[in-house]
């Protein structure tokens, strides 16, 4: 099996471009959830979302394009001869929107393909893509499928780019369904009430670490493990043991070939509603004998990207891993009793190697991915 290692990551987020403000945004305890102005939220649960500032679409396009194009800027010359695969749930959604309202059909467009065809061109690559649309685990698949590939020797470079945005259409789906909270979101507290919707951007470039090594690209971390599961309980809700999220985490541990106490800190998915939280809690004390690392989640900063969000995390994951340090759960304030000693709305200090991350989305799929920081 072939070392996998991250050598590039680009990201745009609510915070703004780039990860080195991604990472300075959520030390400083920042927050991108504001009042949604791109559409009226007078018929909505909540009026809050985390939005990129300045994100447009040309005419006739998609507020994809802008944000593909702010991307590829960051992230340079990707090999030819990468694999591309792409993590959304949505894609182009907003064109579907503006094709309802003006009455025309819907574009084709609205189909994954095209999207795939313009990522593909517009980094120069020979393989026309997949897109990989597992909800809000997503991207976190879309890393371990690539890791997968060039472990196996299928692949030597795998572009991941993963992107979601903020549409009425996803507004009033989570609108219906209550999950949108019509305050700034509180991950992990015990008075949290819902999610806030948010969008963002990210390419991570994985690579064998001969190829990268005979390329000269740094290596920010190694892809040691992953792991995905389903639970099979509900359409949208989580099952409360978490019995799905702990068998990901501990296919995860298994392929990195090491134990749970060597994890250092834990990226949670951490949405934000009360049984999502709850869940990952007993997953995470069920996983760590109830001796939790410092863990932390960044949607009260970030909002919900969806299938983006996993890809971030794990740009996020890069950072605490150099750094050794993790940041605050921004809005946990009152941590919920089964996670008081290991949350914080501080940033905590980390020691060690290796960093959980994971996500759960609906359909009862679960994913996890831990990185290996550099020495």
């Amino acid at each position: 099996m072939k070392t996998v290692v991250i050598t590039e990551v680009a990201c745009l987020t609510a915070l703004g471009s780039g990860p080195e403000r991604l990472w300075q945004g959520l030390m400083n305890k920042e927050s991108g959830i504001a009042a949604l102005k791109r559409f009226s939220c007078d018929n909505y649960s909540s009026s809050l979302a985390a939005c990129i500032e300045g994100l447009t679409a040309p005419v006739g396009g998609s507020r994809l394009d802008h944000l593909l194009e702010q991307l590829a800027a960051q992230l340079g010359e990707v090999p030819a001869d990468a694999r591309l695969l792409v993590a959304s749930t949505k894609g182009e959604i907003d064109r579907l929107e503006t094709a309802c309202r003006a009455d025309q059909p819907i574009p084709r467009s609205m189909l994954f393909e095209p999207m795939l065809e313009k990522i593909a061109q517009r980094f120069g690559l020979h393989d026309p893509g997949m897109n990989i649309n597992a909800a809000c685990a997503s991207s976190t698949i879309a890393l371990a499928r690539g890791a997968a590939l060039i472990a196996a020797g299928q692949a030597e470079v795998v572009l991941v780019y993963a992107a979601d945005i903020v549409s009425e259409f996803v507004f009033s789906g989570f609108s219906a369904l209550q999950a949108l909270s019509f305050a700034a979101c509180k991950p992990f507290d015990s008075t949290r009430q819902g999610l806030n919707l948010g969008e963002a951007g990210v390419a991570l470039l994985l690579m064998s670490a001969e190829r990268a090594g005979r390329l000269g690209h740094p290596v920010l971390a190694t892809v040691a493990g992953w792991g995905a599961a389903n639970d099979a309980h509900h359409v949208t809700a989580p099952a409360r043991d978490g019995s799905g999220l702990i068998l990901a985490c501990r296919k995860a541990l298994q392929k990195a070939g090491i134990s749970a106490d060597q994890i250092a800190a834990v990226n949670a998915h951490g949405t934000a509603t009360i049984y999502n939280d709850a869940m990952e809690l007993t997953a995470f004390n069920a996983l760590f004998a109830g001796k939790l690392p410092p863990l932390h989640g960044v949607k009260g900063s970030l909002g919900h990207s969806l299938g983006a969000a996993g890809g971030v995390e794990a740009v996020v994951a890069v950072y605490a891993l150099q750094h050794q340090q993790i940041p605050g759960t921004v809005g946990c304030e009152q941590p919920e009793e089964e996670g008081q000693e290991a949350l914080s709305a501080q940033s905590q200090k980390i020691c060690g190697d290796y960093l959980l991350s994971t996500n759960s989305g609906f359909g009862g799929i679960n994913a996890a991915l831990i990185l290996q920081g550099v020495k």
